[in-house]
């Protein structure tokens, strides 16, 4: 299938042609009849498969069907993502789909000053791509009325509700007309986003475009059972002897992606942190070094890291293992993107044993342990209290048995998942 077939409107065939796109993916091939139609939506699909252009493209050709003057901070259009990060790429999308057609967009988002927000929304906006806080911080202020939105979009709806924004996410509802379209975007369906769209949607479709082959497949994953005083060391190591030429390291915490960073640096690597104490210059410059080449490798928390969105990562490395064996899932599929292959490398210390036991019960694998010369049979064989952290940083996913939670009942008709 070709984007003709969608019967997009030529000012959005142009762009697509401008950048070199002739193929849909399969999310966007199921959600954008759909959408075209006026459908509410709920879209089953990984980060990197399309899903951002298979919400702009129909929104904006919808838009350009019934053009209308927009007053100052009331926008026709809301999408709501989980961080800073993604409102910006998203916010990006509109800009890079949109370019022959006359909509005005911007992203609002924390951490930086709200008076040039401000000043653009005065003169109104099209298109608005916001964070939930920024957004609620804005609309008590009176610079924001959601009555006049016609399409909502919610994207990485699992994030947000993983994130605790369930509360701001109800308020935001709560300002927004009745009669709109709502298009809802999540990687990891369980009860909890289910059973949130079913409460928002009307009547809506559900697609999955989950692929065929697991992204998972397409990853080489190795675990190091390696003692926590020897991770900097192997971490060296693995930059001395494989070719690695654009790493992303997830840590678990903010001070150990700072010194991560740093040690990486000392040993001239070049190396850059992003968590949540960077401010967002910091955090945007980081960005635009990890993608232009200028820095080989990007030190991340899991909050941090989402809305990265970078095609030839080569190598996953987790540093710390995550406490929620969903997270283990997420950061590897940073890899592998496009039918590419990647490489995935974990270190697990002693008490990081359960959570490996954790992961591999959630993704239905078994990780392969890689030979070094820093291997620790203490923590290939840790059980018991020996297998992890001190209670109070025990993972309730660990608790839980790691498994996922299987939806429940919800009136959104299933679309069969594109061969």
């Amino acid at each position: 299938m070709s984007f003709q077939s969608l019967n997009i409107i030529d000012p959005l065939s142009r762009a697509i042609a401008k950048e070199g796109y002739t193929k849909p993916t399969p999310i966007q091939m199921q959600a954008i009849p759909y959408l075209l139609e006026g459908k509410d939506l709920m879209g089953i699909a990984q980060t990197g498969t399309g899903k951002t252009a298979a919400f702009v493209l129909p929104i904006l050709q919808r838009m350009a069907a019934e053009i209308k003057t927009v007053m100052p901070g009331s926008p026709r259009v809301l999408v709501l993502a989980p961080t800073r990060e993604l409102a910006a790429q998203i916010d990006h999308s509109f800009a890079t789909y949109g370019q022959f057609l006359r909509f005005k967009h911007t992203a609002i988002f924390g951490g930086v000053s709200q008076v040039p927000q401000v000043r653009i929304l005065s003169r109104g906006v099209d298109i608005l791509v916001a964070t939930p806080g920024r957004l609620l911080d804005l609309m008590n202020q009176g610079f924001i009325k959601l009555k006049s939105v016609e399409y909502f979009v919610l994207d990485e709806m699992d994030r947000m509700l993983d994130m605790g924004f369930v509360k701001d996410m109800r308020k935001i509802v709560s300002a927004l007309p009745q009669k709109r379209q709502s298009l809802f975007f999540s990687a990891t369906p369980n009860r909890q986003t289910d059973e949130f769209a079913c409460k928002l949607l009307d009547n809506a479709v559900r697609v999955d475009a989950g692929p065929q082959e697991s992204a998972l497949d397409r990853i080489d994953q190795s675990v190091f059972f390696v003692d926590q005083v020897n991770k900097d060391r192997l971490l060296q190591d693995l930059f001395e002897k494989k070719e690695m030429s654009r790493v992303l390291v997830f840590t678990r915490t903010k001070h150990r992606a700072d010194k991560v960073a740093l040690k990486l640096g000392k040993s001239k690597i070049r190396a850059a942190a992003i968590h949540g104490n960077k401010s967002q210059v910091q955090r945007t410059r980081a960005m635009q070094d990890f993608k232009s080449g200028r820095i080989q490798v990007l030190v991340a928390t899991d909050i941090a890291a989402r809305g990265i969105d970078v095609d030839d990562i080569t190598h996953i490395i987790n540093y710390d293992l995550p406490n929620e064996p969903e997270n283990y899932v997420h950061r590897i599929g940073r890899t592998a993107r496009a039918g590419a292959r990647g490489v995935a490398y974990s270190f697990c210390e002693a008490d990081e044993r359960d959570y490996l036991r954790g992961i591999e019960r959630f993704a239905r694998i078994k990780i392969g342990a890689a030979e070094h010369q820093y291997h620790s049979e203490r923590a290939k064989n840790a059980t018991g209290a020996a297998a992890r952290p001190p209670a109070p940083q025990r993972s309730r996913a660990i608790l839980r048995n790691a498994r996922p939670n299987k939806p429940g009942p919800h009136p959104i008709h299933t679309v069969r998942r594109a061969s």
